[in-house]
């Protein structure tokens, strides 16, 4: 992997974390995950006129993907909505590319060397660690959150490798990407309206400056990380993308006032290891 798309991945990894702090500091958080989505969708919509269709090989793979998509963007909601970000988070983004690299391999021919797998182990063993802390501050952490958060992140590893595929066949990465938000954004902010049409109108009335903004990140994020795997495996793109967990602690200390102890930085130092393992791979 370049120092190029090293740099870009860490970026993504940035805007990853920011969108989420986004949902989780929303007061509903469905209603947040929902116009994040939506504003991606929508930014999507001016732009997409402008590309060349994907390939039409690459279309199953997209509607897979709004399938799969949809449940995370939910399950997102439902796990903030039932513990801190800094439980779920670390385990939603920690396990998935554990889950991708076990399957990477006999679905699309990668070979992983050994620094590789040494930087997705690290990787993992780090934000896992962070969630294990926040359990214990926390006096442990509710069931449900983590249950929430292990079945999101069987979703992710499932899109990660959906949307590899995809890309790598569409011919056109940035406008197979932008299908794929203007796609995502039906179900949910459709759901969302269908439900409570007055409330979720007003909720966006009164937030859309976040919205917009998370949904500049979240695809951003995602579009980036599709790039990157048209540079570099899978399994690796997956994996250092979860460095956004580190991104994630800064904003969780600094913007949502949250206490960030040693053991955390410890286990954002396995991170930073993992990710200089795989710079090196």
């Amino acid at each position: 992997m370049s120092g190029g798309v090293l740099l870009i991945v860490l970026f993504g990894a940035f805007l990853h974390a920011s969108w989420n702090a986004i949902v989780k500091g929303s007061g509903d958080k469905f209603f947040g995950a929902a116009s994040v989505t939506g504003a991606a969708g929508l930014i999507a919509l001016f732009l997409v006129p402008f590309l060349p269709l994907p390939t039409a090989a690459s279309w199953i793979y997209m509607l897979l993907s709004t399938i799969t998509q949809t449940f995370y963007m939910s399950l997102v909601a439902a796990a903030y909505k039932s513990g801190d970000m800094s439980e779920a988070y670390p385990i939603m983004r920690g396990t998935p590319p554990l889950l991708v690299a076990l399957v990477s391999g006999p679905l699309v021919g990668e070979i992983m060397g050994w620094q590789s797998w040494l930087g997705i182990v690290l990787i993992c063993s780090g934000v896992l660690a962070m969630a294990l802390d926040a359990r214990r501050r926390n006096r442990g952490a509710s069931s449900r959150t983590v249950l929430l958060a292990l079945a999101n992140a069987g979703f992710i590893a499932s899109y990660t490798l959906i949307d590899g595929l995809g890309v790598c066949v569409s011919g056109e990465p940035l406008s197979y990407t932008l299908w794929l938000f203007l796609l995502n954004a039906v179900p949910l902010a459709g759901w969302a309206l269908y439900r409570e049409p007055s409330r979720f109108i007003n909720y966006i009335r009164n937030r859309w400056r976040p919205a917009l903004i998370g949904g500049v990140g979240t695809l951003g994020s995602y579009g980036l990380a599709l790039w990157a795997m048209t540079m570099a495996p899978i399994a690796v793109v997956a994996a250092l993308h979860e460095t956004a967990i580190l991104f994630g602690m800064l904003i969780s200390a600094l913007i949502l006032k949250e206490k960030v102890g040693l053991p955390r930085f410890v286990a954002a130092g396995f991170i930073v290891a993992g990710a200089i393992a795989l710079r090196l791979s």
